[in-house]
């Protein structure tokens, strides 16, 4: 079989315009009612084949791990094993997206090595063929086989684009504090659903999500109270935008970066500047990235 010589990939991050723990299920995980949008902010990966049957994977951040405990080495071993694959490939990280930050850094890595090697290793499956793969990775994987915005449910591994939200002028700011998803669940006061109760509010949710304008709707994020009392520096990122003018901020995720968007430019840029002080603060100027800009900025895979 050819192969494709080499990929060079945007890995793009996400945040939460909502998101909503509609309750714990009996098997133990939430279930939550999401909405997702893909930002500029990203990594990027180098994907090349390789004749060995081996699966290299290297990262400038020598924070990362390069073994089996990274995901986008999983989704590699994940569809070799799936389509029977004879070769390899090399896969160099070059990270930028804060992790752990609530921005799906990780899980955007994983569906894009899948995207990738899917076209490098010519395994010609859709993404639709590749969800259930993504899933079994993470529940936000699966988002980062559409990209724009969209709407999220159960453990996040249903995926439904929703129409597209637009802001130029936004901010992510990642305080130094990593926020463990697992404890964020923990805190949270969530009564134990049956299916079908689940199923109600989830068909709630999603009919009050699938027509909601987010230029107009407030951002809502559960998570808020109980990671806001457990880091109050997350909670301060929080107020020091919206007192810098942003016309809404928000929790991305389960945390602790903090997004903001801004009506004009020069408002962002006074914030941006106002922020230079915040040295323990990572800050980003970004702006929403479209399904159609997503399937552009990635159009060697799809």
């Amino acid at each position: 079989m050819g192969m494709a010589d080499e990929l060079n990939l945007p890995s793009f991050a996400k945040i939460n315009l909502h998101l909503q723990v509609v309750g714990r299920r009996p098997d133990g995980f939430h279930d939550l009612c999401t909405v997702f949008q893909t930002v500029s902010l990203h990594d990027n990966l180098k994907i090349a084949g390789s004749e060995s049957e081996n699966v290299v994977m290297t990262c400038g951040d020598n924070r990362i791990p390069v073994g089996e405990k990274n995901l986008v080495v999983r989704a590699a071993m994940m569809l070799r094993e799936e389509c029977k694959i004879r070769c390899g490939a090399r896969i160099h990280l070059e990270k930028v997206i804060p992790a752990p930050g609530g921005l799906g850094g990780g899980s955007s890595n994983a569906a894009v090595a899948l995207l990738g090697l899917n076209k490098i290793w010519n395994v010609h499956l859709s993404s639709e063929d590749l969800h259930p793969l993504a899933s079994r990775l993470g529940s936000d994987v699966p988002f980062f086989l559409y990209g724009g915005t969209a709407l999220g449910m159960g453990r996040g591994e249903v995926v439904e684009p929703i129409s597209d939200f637009a802001a130029e002028h936004m901010l992510v700011v990642t305080p130094d504090v990593a926020v463990a998803t697992r404890d964020a669940f923990k805190r949270l006061n969530t009564a134990v659903l049956t299916n079908q109760e689940s199923k109600r509010k989830l068909q709630i949710c999603r009919f009050d999500l699938e027509s909601a304008d987010f230029n107009y709707t407030a951002f809502k994020n559960d998570f808020e109270t109980t990671v806001f009392a457990a880091y109050p520096e997350v909670d301060r990122v929080k107020n020091t935008l919206l007192d810098l003018g942003a016309r809404q901020a928000l929790l991305s995720g389960s945390g602790g970066s903090v997004f903001a968007v801004f009506e004009k430019e020069e408002t962002r840029q006074a914030a941006l500047k106002a922020l230079d002080n915040e040295v323990n603060w990572r800050k980003f100027a970004v702006a929403t990235i479209s399904r159609d800009e997503y399937r552009e900025a990635l159009e060697e895979v799809f």
